[in-house]
């Protein structure tokens, strides 16, 4: 009788790791693009709190100083809030990433069979048969077994822990370039023509903004720069009533 030798199961993992390393790369221009879109909103987040601010003073008051000195401050102190609002949630982020790797560097050195049997387990939830995935389970664990087992049971690796100092300054540079706009157009422009002018151009920059966040998320150009452009007028609009107000009833 012949014996027939079991059918050796050729190595996997390479073809695993691949497709993987694919995700990484689909995850790493997905994470491009919510930084790019993080910069679209702290831009329109400066034009639009800035505009507001020194249109609404230059309503109440025509002098360029007061106008100066509280576009300034408006554009200091947002900058900075939105610096330690980027800091605070990126560093919980942080944190937690940083305890996830640090819990399964100690699982594995306390029980490196336990955790690879479990590797295991999560390839087979995903499909594999089981000599399949046990076998993906030894070759990763070979290769790297901190990122095998984050990227199987949390979808992370170590490089995936952001800087919040580097989110924080993205943060207030963003606001501060948007800021700019609105804050300089109506100092440099004179009395007569500033307040329009500057209406203007902030509902043009803040109509290129939605349609360059709406293309980065993949939805409808017009709806986005329709909701952004109403929004910022009506805030423009708003506080420069309010303004011209107290100015004419003599409160500033």
């Amino acid at each position: 009788m012949t014996s027939i030798a079991p059918a050796r199961i050729a190595p996997v993992a390479p073809a695993v790791e691949a497709a993987a390393d694919d995700r990484k790369r689909t995850e790493s221009h997905a994470g491009r693009l919510n930084w790019l879109r993080a910069g679209v909103l702290g831009a329109n987040d400066g034009i639009v709190s800035v505009a507001a601010l020194v249109v609404g003073v230059a309503g109440a008051s025509g002098s360029t100083a007061v106008i100066a000195a509280a576009g300034t401050a408006g554009l200091v102190g947002g900058a900075i809030s939105m610096a330690l609002g980027e800091y605070v949630s990126v560093s919980s982020q942080s944190d937690s990433q940083r305890t996830l790797i640090a819990r399964e560097k100690h699982e594995l050195s306390i029980d490196p069979e336990g955790e690879l049997e479990e590797l295991a387990k999560l390839y087979e939830k995903q499909g594999l048969a089981p000599a399949t995935a046990r076998q993906v389970a030894t070759e990763f664990t070979a290769i790297d077994p901190v990122r095998a087992h984050l990227l199987a049971e949390h979808s992370i690796t170590e490089d995936d822990v952001v800087s919040a100092w580097h989110a924080a300054w993205v943060s207030a540079a963003a606001f501060t370039l948007g800021a700019l706009l609105p804050f300089l157009a109506i100092l440099l422009l004179p009395a007569s023509v500033r307040i329009p002018i500057t209406f203007g151009a902030v509902l043009v920059a803040l109509a290129a903004l939605g349609a360059t966040g709406a293309h980065l998320g993949g939805s409808p150009k017009l709806r986005a720069i329709i909701r952004v452009v109403l929004g910022g007028a009506a805030a423009l609009v708003v506080t420069f009533l309010i303004g011209s107000l107290l100015g004419t009833s003599g409160v500033v």
